[in-house]
């Protein structure tokens, strides 16, 4: 639990790098679903899983693969152009709040308990608290915004995988290597309208974006597999409850990052409403794969 907390926690200071490093946040998307896809093919393989054939599962890929990991990947890359890495690991946390909204507005949950209630206006509050807009100089421009909309993105596409995904009698390391192709596919249709001429990319942030696709994105799935089946679903659903600590953390300790009384106010808020919001509900997926087809966990990460 403690390597899977620090590989997918370590994801934003990855992402941080490698923008640092000269490259832009659609080149570190494509090859950071490449390179998990090919992780993820390779354990596939090596367990004799074989992907998806029929063409009704791969549509239904290509959809979780735009809002489950191209567009939140591109979204986490915008987001952190302007915002420290340690706020963008506590803004992505705020993905069940909104998985709970969904839920609740489209009747899949009928009602909602006190307790539930009370963290998402808590949440909602932090988050408010640590964009500031108040404030000017603050939090502002598009990076929030961004990053918000990453945790959205991740809450629609958790709706639709439970629906249309979760029962597929694909292995789920396959079905996960495929959504992750589809999402290399989708991604990489778009570099046209990407920058053409990079300003030479760091060793740094070469290093950083292939730690992110094999680490972060292909290697933290099976981990998080192995942890679900030897542990049960809620106990590897803690874990995402780790994720900011390990984002702040490394982005203090590695960066240097620095973040005032009001931003640690808000984060401390946004935690405390999603552990609150999310009371008798481990029924979420992982954000950047497949949820497997016969019990999946829930966690929050870059």
């Amino acid at each position: 639990m403690a390597v899977l907390a620090l590989l997918w926690g370590s994801s934003f200071l990855w992402i941080k790098l490698a923008l640092a490093g000269g490259l832009s946040p659609l080149h570190i998307t494509v090859v950071r679903c490449a390179l998990g896809a090919g992780v993820l093919l390779l354990l596939a393989r090596a367990g004799g899983q074989r992907l998806p054939r029929d063409r009704r599962t791969w549509s239904h890929l290509v959809v979780a693969a735009f809002f489950c990991n191209a567009l939140p990947f591109l979204l986490f890359g915008i987001g952190e152009q302007s915002v420290d890495s340690g706020v963008a690991g506590v803004l992505n946390a705020t993905t069940p709040l909104w998985s709970l909204i969904i839920a609740v507005t489209s009747g899949t949950e009928r009602g909602i308990r006190p307790v539930r209630l009370a963290g998402l206006l808590l949440g909602f509050a932090g988050t408010v608290l640590i964009f500031a807009p108040w404030q000017r100089g603050g939090l502002s421009g598009w990076g929030v915004p961004a990053l918000l909309a990453a945790a959205v993105s991740y809450a629609v596409a958790f709706a639709y995988m439970a629906r249309h995904l979760i029962r597929r009698r694909t292995a789920p390391l396959a079905l996960s290597a495929a959504q992750l192709l589809a999402a290399t596919g989708l991604s990489t249709v778009a570099l046209p309208s990407g920058p053409m001429n990079l300003s030479g990319p760091t060793f740094t942030a070469m290093a950083a974006v292939a730690v992110l696709g094999v680490l972060g994105t292909g290697v933290t799935f099976h981990l998080n597999s192995r942890l679900i089946a030897d542990e049960g679903p809620t106990t590897a659903a803690t874990v995402g409850y780790l994720l900011p600590v390990v984002s702040v953390a490394l982005g203090a300790i590695v960066l240097g990052e620095r973040v005032g009384l009001r931003v640690i106010t808000g984060m401390v808020l946004v935690l405390v409403g999603v552990g609150l919001a999310r009371s008798q509900n481990t029924g979420l997926a992982h954000p950047g794969t497949a949820p497997a087809p016969q019990r999946s966990s829930a966690s929050s990460i870059g």
